[in-house]
């Protein structure tokens, strides 16, 4: 279980792999990286359409919070939140604004997803965006096997959602 939680991933010959870590949250730059992101969704969604988690509520005992870093510098974060003991929901995937592009965004789901399978868990899912903003992240969980769902867990239908599951 110790390589489910801090690991390299080299896979990528084009860009320069990320360290995945547990937890964050105390750090700045990892504080500094989720207030970008809440700016960021209120900008782009709706207030009433926007579910992202702030720093308390992602100190959760039902989430798991990693945060990628390149050196000293953090560059990315996810966390998944469990429905249940086999369903857990992707949460707070971040890339920061300067290694966008550069796979952070991939390595962290590549991790999420290795995680969920060493912990026994059946389904991931997420929601995200329907508005242009969204469209690199959609691209990325389709590109990796998630597929179009319905609402889950506490969420209704919204047409600024846009819900994916994937069957591990």
């Amino acid at each position: 279980m110790t390589a489910a939680l801090c690991y390299q991933n080299t896979a990528s010959l084009h860009f320069l792999p990320s360290q995945i870590r547990i937890g964050g949250l105390e750090e700045r730059q990892v504080i500094k990286l989720l207030k970008e992101h809440i700016i960021d969704m209120y900008a782009a969604s709706p207030e009433e359409c926007v579910h992202t988690l702030n720093i308390n509520a992602l100190q959760s005992e039902t989430i798991k919070f990693w945060s990628a870093w390149r050196g000293d510098e953090a560059v990315g974060c996810v966390a998944i939140k469990y429905l249940s003991p086999y369903h857990c929901e992707i949460k707070s995937m971040r890339t920061s604004n300067k290694a966008r592009g550069t796979g952070v965004g991939r390595q962290l789901l590549e991790h999420v997803v290795q995680y969920a399978k060493l912990n026994g868990v059946k389904r991931l899912s997420l929601e995200t965006g329907t508005m242009d903003f969204f469209a690199p992240a959609r691209k990325l969980y389709s590109q990796n096997g998630f597929e179009p769902c319905g609402p889950f867990g506490n969420y209704g239908v919204d047409p600024h959602s846009c819900f994916m599951t994937l069957i591990l």
